[in-house]
């Protein structure tokens, strides 16, 4: 049997309840935020759209536990006349339960550009990689991994076209843009490796 290439399982807390997003084949979506513990206190609120029937099959109560099974898209849209990369989570499956907070990630694709290796200023090592993760229809989704350490180091001596399987959770960050009109916050979505299979070299 196949592994899965794109697969993702949360459990948090409803932040807000589901908004309209859009209609697409005559199939409506909704938007809504789940907000996940990290064990260090930090909470990543996470973006989830749903098909209308997946929705109501769960009954959501503003602030109700959920799970929600699913996998992450990214979808391209132009802002300004720039291009920007939505990431979000696409649920096939909601349910309302309690449990400890979950947020576990499953990934599997070619890098679409070369790793980009750094640094901290505490000396921390880090790795950023794009993975392009197919999807059905000759399709695929660009998402924006981290890794850190020893995976940091094996990350960035992978090149684009090679195949990286990656397990983690997805994240979101808080940070200051700077543009013509001044400073603003704004929030970005990546996976942190937790564990890595790299290409046989």
């Amino acid at each position: 049997m196949e592994q899965p290439k794109n697969q993702i399982t949360l459990r948090g807390s409803l932040a807000s309840l589901p908004q309209f997003s859009h209609e697409n084949h005559g199939r409506r979506f909704f938007r809504f935020t789940l907000d996940v513990p990290r064990l260090s206190g930090t909470v990543d609120s996470l973006p989830v759209i749903a098909e209308e029937g997946v929705l109501s099959a769960a009954e959501l109560g503003d602030g109700d536990m959920l799970t929600v099974a699913g996998q992450i898209r990214s979808h391209n849209v132009r802002v300004d006349g720039k291009r920007h990369l939505l990431i979000f989570v696409f649920a096939s499956a909601i349910l309302c339960e309690d449990g400890e907070p979950i947020n576990d990630v499953l990934l599997e694709g070619p890098l679409c550009r070369e790793p980009t290796y750094r640094r901290t200023p505490l000396g921390r090592e880090i790795c950023d990689v794009m993975l392009a993760v197919p999807r059905a229809f000759k399709r695929a989704d660009y998402l924006p991994c981290i890794l850190w350490g020893r995976m940091a180091q094996e990350a960035s001596q992978c090149h684009t076209r090679d195949i990286l399987r990656i397990s983690g959770r997805l994240q979101s960050r808080v940070y200051t843009k700077v543009t013509e009109y001044g400073s603003e916050e704004r929030v970005a979505y990546e996976i942190s490796a937790l564990s890595a299979a790299f290409p046989q070299v």
